[in-house]
């Protein structure tokens, strides 16, 4: 497994790098192989590395489009992307690793949220693209992979753990005193909420788009 993490500002504040730092280093476990931080004006993106398919540096992430349009810290595996890579490569794009990850960054460039339907295997992932200046999470139909996220007054975060969302200097922690009582209900949390008011889950097989104007 891996860990990602991150923040969108929306109060014309920077987001500092030791933010999204801090965020990865709650969630370093999911990832000992190395760690990778972004952050460019408003937006902050880190990856924790569980080297699998590419060993190389070349897969390292985030990972940055060729153009430098589009970051994505990705942690999961696509049994199909050998098979999309091929696709992709027929409609012009070029690859400098052997990764899936390339591929599900390379596919979303080409085909936006419409990829998703394409990917067959386990995932969450944080997509930016600088152009339009979206954000967009997703997780795998079954929600093997997981992935939280925070709305706060002054940005918006997100991490595969709640502990990177806590680890945000400054975050307020409490209780959320429904969800702990559905829980005890029912022994178990059926909506979004989490046990930590502000937090919630990405529902499985859904997705996420935030537009930063």
């Amino acid at each position: 497994m891996c860990g990602i993490a991150g923040m969108v500002r929306d109060d014309g504040r920077p987001v500092m790098a030791a933010d999204v730092n801090a965020m990865i280093e709650a969630i370093l476990h999911r990832g000992p192989d190395g760690r990778g931080i972004w952050a460019e004006g408003a937006t902050g993106i880190g990856h924790s590395r569980l080297s699998i398919v590419d060993l190389s540096a070349r897969a390292n992430q985030p990972m940055k489009s060729a153009c430098g349009e589009a970051v994505l810290s990705y942690n999961g595996e696509l049994y199909n992307f050998q098979e999309l890579r091929r696709e992709l490569v027929r409609l012009g794009h070029k690859f400098t690793s052997e990764s899936d990850t390339e591929v599900v960054l390379n596919a979303l460039i080409e085909w936006g949220p419409g990829a998703l339907k394409r990917f067959n295997g386990m995932f969450a992932l944080a997509f930016w693209q600088k152009r339009d200046r979206t954000l967009l999470l997703a997780r795998d139909r079954y929600g093997i992979k997981p992935l939280y996220y925070s709305q706060q007054p002054h940005y918006f975060a997100f991490s595969s753990e709640q502990k990177g969302i806590l680890a945000i200097p400054g975050f307020g922690r409490t209780l959320d005193r429904e969800a702990l009582l559905e829980y005890f209900t029912f022994q178990n949390i059926f909506t979004d909420r989490t046990f930590m008011n502000g937090v919630k889950v990405l529902p499985a097989g859904c997705y996420l788009s935030l537009i930063h104007i």
